[in-house]
């Protein structure tokens, strides 16, 4: 035990002597697991992006993006105007809205606001916050009508003292019929249709688990590097004239690379956790069994591939090359279902894609342990397979 533990600590002092190594432990995992997740926030809002231009700064400016915000079509972003005509002109943003100076309610009351709506064209989202607008202003519309009439009915029956008190009587009508029309009752209901799903898709969800398979899978498949390097460096040969046993060398430096990982892996769960809002604490003892039957699957792949490289250099890049491959087909860059029905079906032939299937029953499905076992069973089923071929052809030189 002694020895394997030395072998153990030995690979892993010189494993992360370079910042190389730091950088695809932690660094480059945690970017894209953010990158390819959409964020760390917990809500995500898929209205459509209105850029709104106030130049007004007034009370029913405010008003009426405060309305807009609450549209289930756009979410007005406020913007300077230069800024917004950039984004508008290099076609970043599918239209704007500029709110004039004198959208006020003495303007309002004195005759007809225009507001300024650009649009790009034949664009689906730019109709869109054109509907929206429409609905809101009708709305401020309705409101404003209903004001005239009240100051109208009011001057006839004791004409105003003063244009002063005019605007006034008019503002706190405008606020009362707003005020009412905000408390009627709904008259027609608009429901959503949907095609039913008993899963609902996390972006999130599935980012943080693909991530954490992909660079956990690479570094273990690079076990074919440490070999190569030892065969190099003639210290396998060495070995010879000891009493280390093959077994031993084995399993120390397998040991010492899946310790790493399993660390790895908490590192990212605990920043899916805390920083992502994930819920990865469903069912602990299957959470645990994923990590170990794919941490095994992954370095007895990598204790394959060491038997026939040559090279610590050939190694490498096939390790990243094998990783990066396999964590796209497994699912672990994209959701599997985006790819046809026989791809799904050829990718079963990589762990990648059990440990996938696997995790997201945990964290996104809810299912419990009994239902992971299947995938465990798999991931270590292909762990005794390549273990098996890699001891078979192990050699010193």
């Amino acid at each position: 035990m002694k020895k394997i533990l030395a072998i153990a600590w030995k690979d892993t002092i010189l494993r992360f002597t370079g910042v190389t190594e730091w950088l695809f432990f932690l660094i480059l995992p945690v970017v894209f697991t953010v990158i390819l997740g959409g964020g760390t926030g917990s809500s995500i809002d898929n209205r459509i992006r209105l850029l709104v231009v106030d130049q007004a700064n007034s009370p029913l400016s405010a008003e009426l993006i405060a309305t807009l915000n609450l549209s289930e079509a756009v979410r007005p972003d406020i913007w300077k105007l230069n800024k917004a005509e950039t984004e508008f002109s290099q076609r970043r943003a599918a239209s704007y809205l500029v709110i004039p100076p004198d959208f006020n309610l003495q303007a309002l009351e004195q005759g007809v606001i225009s507001l300024e709506l650009y649009l790009q064209p034949n664009n689906v989202n730019a109709t869109v916050a054109q509907r929206a607008i429409e609905a809101v202003t009708s709305r401020i519309s309705s409101a404003v009508d209903i004001a005239n009439n009240c100051v109208t009915s009011a001057d006839a029956i004791r004409p105003f003292a003063s244009a002063t008190e005019r605007q006034a009587y008019f503002a706190a009508s405008l606020a009362a019929a707003q005020a009412e029309m905000s408390n009627a009752p709904m008259r027609v209901a608009a429901i959503q249709g949907s095609t039913p799903n008993q899963i609902e898709y996390n972006p999130r969800t599935n980012s943080s688990a693909g991530q954490l398979i992909t660079w956990v899978f690479i570094p273990l498949i690079g076990i074919s590097a440490m070999f190569a390097y030892e065969r190099q460096k003639g210290t396998l040969r060495r070995l010879l004239i000891t009493p280390t046993r093959k077994a031993t060398y084995l399993l120390g430096t397998i040991t010492g690379q899946v310790a790493s990982a399993l660390v790895q892996m908490l590192i990212l769960i605990g920043f899916g956790i805390l920083i992502m809002k994930l819920n990865w604490g469903n069912n602990l003892v299957g959470l645990g069994v994923m990590l170990v039957s794919s941490v095994l699957a992954a370095a007895a792949l990598g204790t394959t591939l060491g038997t026939f490289v040559k090279t610590e250099a050939q190694a490498s890049g096939l390790s990243i090359m094998l990783g990066m491959v396999m964590a796209l087909l497994g699912g672990c860059w994209y959701p599997i279902e985006f790819f046809p029905q026989f791809v799904r079906t050829a990718v079963k032939i990589l762990p990648t894609s059990w440990a996938m299937q696997g995790l997201l029953d945990l964290v996104l499905r809810g299912r419990g342990l009994v239902d992971i076992l299947p995938e465990a069973g798999v991931l270590l089923g292909f762990a005794v397979v390549f273990f098996a071929v890699g001891v078979w052809r192990f050699k010193y030189e």
